[in-house]
């Protein structure tokens, strides 16, 4: 993710993930991430939060749920809709990369439909590397790009072990 689109292109990216999401049910992909109550999870790329807000009613009250993106209008959006449906529990960063938190403070990391787009994905792989807790879940799909890609791309890293492949969901531990 290079730098913060229009607000235009944004929208017609909202848009196109609606679609998106009715052909690959969100809740498929966070099935596979097992998101549990009082989890902290990382929505790196959490566009207009369509896995954000499934995440923190599945992580419940003492969850966390950062909700990482660099459009500002997506985390305009983010904090809108969380207020509205009363999740206290959402907290936005605004990054290209760098995602501010603690190391090895998050149990799940969601990895949806933003790796093709990634203009450093060594670093942004590191940084999810460092954030992550030793047992914690690196969830990640992208239709995009073809299986085999996705293998060869995250295993380049040396950072992530894969641990289970689905049918849209690919989940990574740490190496």
């Amino acid at each position: 993710m290079d730098k913060p689109k229009p607000a235009i292109v944004f929208l017609l990216m909202s848009f196109m993930m609606k679609l998106r999401d009715i052909a690959i049910p969100p809740r498929h992909l966070l099935d596979a991430a097992d998101i549990r109550p009082g989890q902290s999870v990382l929505d790196y790329g959490c566009g207009p939060g369509t896995y954000t807000f499934m995440a923190a009613r599945r992580a419940g009250a003492n969850g966390t749920i950062h909700a990482l993106d660099i459009q500002p209008q997506a985390l305009r959006m983010v904090a809108r809709q969380a207020l509205k449906q009363g999740l206290n529990n959402v907290r936005t960063i605004q990054s290209d990369c760098a995602t501010g938190l603690e190391t090895a403070s998050i149990d799940r990391i969601l990895l949806y439909d933003n790796y093709h787009m990634f203009s450093d994905p060594i670093g942004i792989m590191a940084e999810l590397h460092r954030v992550l807790k030793p047992d914690g879940i690196l969830s990640f799909s992208d239709h995009h790009l073809k299986e085999p890609e996705i293998l060869q791309r995250v295993a380049q890293t040396g950072l992530f072990s894969l641990v289970n492949k689905g049918r849209w969901v690919y989940t990574y531990a740490k190496a």
